[in-house]
């Protein structure tokens, strides 16, 4: 499922990026944040019933106030945007094997699994604008289907950003990652979940390198 997002604001320094209309908004499932967010009086809104609350960068969080569901991830969706809505059904399902849970005239929700956090796009009508502050989402998949996935996306001609490399890191667990980009430019990491596991474990300092791949460098 989803393992990460990540925006490219305030990274390595740089505190102010040119957002894009390339992010929609992260859905989360909690009262609790809404309760902190009153208790440090944030600034809250709402849209179509759902309380939102925005980040000093700009980005939308979506907060349903609802208790988060016992042993699951809080994070029900990632929303982003395309500039055509069957052309990202056709590469996120058809090529990538993701399912479709929902669809509707502008949006799609799509998902690896039933119990993991769902990647939504909308259609906005207009060229995705990238900007400055883009982000990169990534995906933890079994070790040996990341070369399927290569061999997909290289076969329907669509672009790999950096090609299938395993990151070393003496005396610790090795992981293998392959970087790709949607037609709308959205950027993909799929990291093979083995390796991801044994780099989650707390206080693993060579956790950084695998960061490297997912963050964004602003210099690339």
């Amino acid at each position: 499922g989803i393992k990460n997002y990540e925006t490219g604001n305030d990274f390595h320094g740089i505190k102010n990026y040119e957002t894009g209309n390339d992010f929609q908004g992260i859905t989360i499932r909690s009262k609790d944040v809404i309760e902190r967010a009153r208790k440090n009086n944030w600034p809250m809104s709402e849209e179509n019933g759902i309380s939102v609350l925005q980040a000093p960068g700009g980005y939308k969080y979506f907060i349903i106030n609802e208790p988060q569901v016992a042993g699951k991830d809080p994070v029900e969706k990632v929303s982003l945007s395309t500039s055509n809505l069957e052309k990202s059904i056709s590469y996120w399902r058809d090529i990538l094997n993701l399912k479709v849970y929902d669809q509707k005239d502008k949006t799609v929700l799509l998902g690896f699994a039933d119990d993991q956090a769902k990647l939504e796009f909308k259609d906005i009508g207009v060229s995705v604008d990238h900007a400055k502050a883009y982000g990169r989402i990534a995906f933890a998949v079994p070790h040996a289907e990341q070369p399927e996935i290569q061999k997909k996306i290289k076969d329907s001609g669509h672009k790999i950003l950096t090609d299938l490399i395993t990151l070393e890191t003496p005396g610790k667990a090795s992981v293998r990652v392959i970087i790709l980009a949607d037609p709308d430019g959205h950027e993909i990491c799929f990291v093979d979940e083995e390796g991801f596991r044994q780099l989650s474990v707390p206080d693993y300092p060579s956790e950084k390198i695998l960061d490297r791949f997912i963050e964004k460098d602003p210099t690339n």
